[in-house]
């Protein structure tokens, strides 16, 4: 979709090999890698759809639904604001109560994590030492409410030719062991055996099968299968993926096999890679159709300084 690549980028900090990198798209930059896209790559791609069918890739909102908790952040909740009774009763509405026994009037509000359901990591979200992709640092660029450089509100909507890796499917099982730690050599033997192919510039989906047990809280987080640092450098400066995502609440393994890190796997896709990132995508369908290759459109809310934003994923099926 995108031609030839720069897969790795100069650094502007390293400290014992953890590396910021400096956006070979200037000091503007607020989205990496999803610069590759490109009107002219996606018009080629968006004349090819099957059409036949749309696989929604997203789960639903609900009170109790899996989230990360354990640092404490809020869960998913909802309530109402109004009801058609209450708001006759209380007068909240600001209108003559006996129109709301005709008009009936009811109302709603939530609160979340921003990284909570089907959603998108920004680059804002981890770095390495106290510095961000580009440069970023809380000094500078964060203010008492919120980041003020690579917040959701930058993200496009995003469309692009995305590969899914059934690293569940391959293997034969429903669901990776806990702690199964994806290598590059899984990746590659997976794309073999479904006849796939990774294109620079593409977005790639990782199958881990967790989402087999959704929405059983303890099930879906604890113990999390998913990559690792080789499988990650692999996809980003070997293959060369513009965007990745997976079934899971943290794309790589939880709790990591070294207990000297924290998830690393997010700071260097973010702050190294200037790859973000999709969690809690759900896979199901289209593996179990065997539909590996497709257009992917997601649709990002524009949260203003938002380390991370829900996204509203659709899988399109392409013409040979």
């Amino acid at each position: 979709m995108c031609g030839d690549l720069k897969l790795v980028f100069e650094s502007m900090q390293t400290v014992e090999g953890r590396q910021v990198s400096k956006s070979p798209w200037g000091k503007e930059d607020q989205i990496g890698r999803l610069n590759w896209m490109n009107p002219a790559g996606q018009a080629e791609l968006l004349a090819r759809l099957d059409g036949s069918k749309v696989f929604d890739l997203s789960v639903d909102y609900f009170k109790g639904m899996p989230s990360w908790i354990a640092a404490g952040d809020p869960v998913y909740d909802i309530w109402m604001t109004h009801t058609p009774d209450g708001a006759i009763i209380d007068g909240l509405a600001g209108v003559d109560p006996k129109l709301l026994e005709t008009y009936s009037y009811a109302g709603d509000a939530i609160q979340m994590y921003t990284h909570c359901g089907t959603h998108l990591d920004t680059l804002n979200h981890f770095g390495y030492d106290g510095m961000f992709w580009n440069g970023w640092n809380q000094k500078d660029n964060l203010g008492s409410r919120h980041w003020l450089v690579g917040g959701a509100e930058h993200y496009p909507p995003i469309i692009g030719r995305c590969v899914v890796i059934d690293v569940a499917g391959m293997h034969g099982v429903d669901c990776l062991d806990p702690v199964h730690e994806i290598t590059a050599q899984e990746l590659q033997d997976t794309l073999k055996h479904q006849g796939s192919t990774i294109e620079q510039g593409d977005i790639v989906l990782i199958r881990t099968g967790r989402m087999t047990v959704w929405p059983d809280v303890q099930a879906y987080i604890t113990d999390q299968p998913g990559i690792g640092m080789g499988a990650a450098r692999w996809l980003c400066e070997e293959a060369g993926a513009m965007l990745l995502g997976a079934d899971s609440l943290s794309l790589e393994v939880v709790p990591n096999p070294d207990p000297d890190t924290f998830l690393p796997v997010h700071s260097y896709l973010f702050a190294t890679a200037g790859c973000p990132l999709m969690e809690v995508i759900d896979l199901e369908e289209v593996c179990r159709e065997k539909v590996y290759e497709f257009a992917f459109m997601g649709f990002p809310l524009k949260l203003t300084g938002a380390t991370g934003t829900p996204i509203r994923p659709v899988a399109i099926p392409l013409r040979s």
